[in-house]
């Protein structure tokens, strides 16, 4: 159904709302709280340094040639998104 152009973005809208009820209702559970972060340019930034360091979808390798940290794509995303978590939890 994701591949039919008409129907594709309301079916994803509604499976990310899915992910994000059912993560918040065991949080509750579990006594934790979740904090929704904006994803722009998470896999950009730079976790050591808060560089944008601009690169393809095909490249999965994050190196910043400000502070030159080098990790996976991914894991830099991850701690960028905890930190801004983090952040706006103690804002709160």
């Amino acid at each position: 159904m994701v591949q039919n152009h008409n129907l594709a973005k309301s079916i994803l809208d509604v499976a990310w709302n899915k992910l994000v009820k059912y993560t918040s209702y065991k949080a509750v559970g579990a006594g934790r709280r979740v904090k929704l972060v904006s994803p722009a340019n998470r896999s950009q930034m730079c976790s050591g340094c808060g560089q944008i360091v601009k690169k393809g979808l095909s490249e999965r390798i994050h190196n910043c040639s400000m502070c030159e940290l080098s990790m996976d794509r991914d894991l830099n995303a991850a701690k960028n998104i905890l930190r801004l978590g983090l952040q706006s939890l103690a804002k709160a």
